[in-house]
């Protein structure tokens, strides 16, 4: 296990307490722990707790899986999923690099049309197309999966990884898929990092899969014995957030920013609801001092925090990312505990997806997205009519219905840091529609404290999706859409902006 350094300063004050002997009950996988669930829905959630018993025994098929799409002549790798199934794999591409004997792999998680097309651009005739999906019932990864197989024709370059008996295994059992590899059911996509979700992408990358586990183990046999970090980390987060710093800022070096990513989502998606929870503000640039409010605490990774309650890690080792995903899994279970709620469901989650499906139906019968006098031309002085009210306590959310990109990323970070000196709220920023599978849980299920800024552009290219009207713009514009309105219904500030054509041009106006 590598070297390790965790440091909790100071500890909240009062520090609750975590349920009766919670280390042994949870290693023990005791779903009275959350009595907040069901025992029967939490017990059905628990399985990431042993996973690293069991994982191993699929070492060797993934070994003779990863040889034979080399030698079968693949020379790159496409993922395509949403929040779970992809953020982990995101995170292992950005930390460990290209690798000796692994296949490059790009990571599609947005509907927009411009990401669609790079996938097509960058050539798809010898990519290996992993679909990733939990549920097998996901709109998106059942899209892609759609859109490329007609375009690819060929199942020999098609892998899946999903639940057993999921819609989407037998479909790719019908379908004649290369691969098919069956996760655990009792996993939730949010902690399935060390899962196939997570290893089979790892293997593909070259990251050995063995070290990999082994690192973890030992982590989990320290955490069995003598080493609380874990759990003295959750209870710490769910002490704060009781007592009102409920906003985890996540700092890193640029190795690590992509990690944040994914603990956005484990911490928001399984936190906020009912109410409560707590915001994680990822990818937020390091600010003075004096636009941190007392409703923040820091976790701090190879950085110095800029003002405590902090938890500093030292990370130097890639390998430790099994270490963090662990560590964090635990934590996020233990907060849940204190804070009384289910770390392990996602009440709010289908609510857009249920309004966005009523949209898509309409494009289904009438060829075009319903008129809608919600969307305002993009303008500064818009925006700011819209956060004349944000207040100590509040936090503004940038949701980027954009096509991601190196340019238009550093611009986004830019207003981003620049309404966060402004306000001086913390502002989360995040691309459309992953977070819809992260912290959307949040937005509509934690405290209504949120200032939501919708960004949208016209895209030019019009790519069709088969046996559907509706093409890739049409489909990301009724995401949008339908979060838009499912946030309202909850009683949720929200403006929408269209930056038009040339989104990089005004977003530069609304930076300046």
């Amino acid at each position: 296990m590598p070297e390790q350094a965790l440091y909790l300063d100071p500890l909240p004050d009062p520090l609750i307490a975590l349920p009766d002997n919670f280390r042994s009950r949870f290693w023990q996988k005791d779903p009275s722990l959350w009595p907040a669930g069901a025992a029967a829905d939490v017990a059905g959630m628990l399985g990431w707790v042993d996973v690293l018993g069991k994982v191993g025994a699929h070492f060797d098929d993934i070994d003779a899986f990863v040889q034979g799409v080399i030698a079968d002549g693949f020379t790159k790798v496409a993922l395509c999923g949403m929040g779970g199934s992809s953020l982990a794999p995101y995170v292992l591409r950005e930390v460990f690099g290209e690798l000796p004997g692994g296949l490059p792999l790009t990571v599609l998680d947005s509907t927009h049309p411009g990401s669609i097309q790079a996938i097509l651009d960058s050539g798809i005739e010898n990519t290996l197309f992993i679909v990733a999906s939990k549920s097998g019932s996901t709109a998106e990864p059942t899209t892609f999966d759609k859109f490329f197989f007609d375009r690819v024709g060929n199942p020999n370059a098609f892998v899946a990884i999903t639940d057993p008996g999921s819609p989407f295994h037998r479909d790719a059992e019908a379908r004649g898929f290369r691969k098919i590899f069956l996760n655990y059911a009792d996993i939730g996509g949010r902690f399935s990092a060390l899962s196939l979700f997570g290893l089979v992408p790892a293997a593909l990358l070259g990251v050995d899969i063995r070290k990999f586990l082994q690192t973890a183990q030992d982590y989990a046999a320290a955490l069995q014995v003598d080493e609380s970090d874990a759990f003295d980390l959750g209870q710490a987060l769910g002490s704060y957030a009781k007592t009102g710093r409920n906003k985890l800022t996540i700092l890193t070096d640029d190795r690590l920013a992509s990690f944040g990513l994914w603990l956005e989502q484990l911490v928001a998606e399984s936190t906020g609801k009912f109410g409560t929870g707590i915001l994680p503000i990822a990818g937020e640039a390091v600010g003075a001092i004096d636009v941190y409010g007392e409703d923040r605490f820091f976790a701090a990774y190879n950085v110095l925090p800029v003002a405590n309650p902090s938890f500093h890690v030292h990370f130097d080792d890639p390998y430790q990312l099994a270490v963090e995903f662990l560590r964090w899994e635990v934590a996020t279970a233990a907060g849940g505990a204190i804070l009384e709620i289910n770390p392990f469901d996602q009440p709010n989650v289908q609510e857009s997806k249920d309004v966005t499906k009523r949209i898509l139906a309409a494009v289904e019968a009438e060829g075009e997205l319903p008129e809608t006098d919600k969307i305002f031309p993009a303008s500064n002085e818009k925006l700011s009519e819209f956060l004349g009210d944000v207040a100590a306590g509040d936090y503004i959310c940038i949701q980027a219905y954009l096509h991601e990109t190196a340019e238009l990323d550093v611009q986004l970070k830019t207003l981003q840091a620049n309404l966060r000196d402004q306000y001086k709220v913390p502002v989360t920023m995040g691309y459309g529609p992953r977070f819809l599978h992260s912290t959307g849980q949040f937005h509509k299920g934690g405290p209504n404290v949120g200032h939501f800024i919708q960004l949208l552009d016209d895209p030019q290219d019009t790519i069709s999706i088969p046996g559907q009207r509706a093409d890739w713009t049409r489909f990301v514009l009724a995401q949008a859409r339908g979060d838009y309105e499912a946030l309202a219904e909850k009683g949720r500030r929200i403006v929408a902006l269209n930056l038009g054509a040339e989104p990089a041009q005004a977003l530069q106006t609304l930076i300046s």
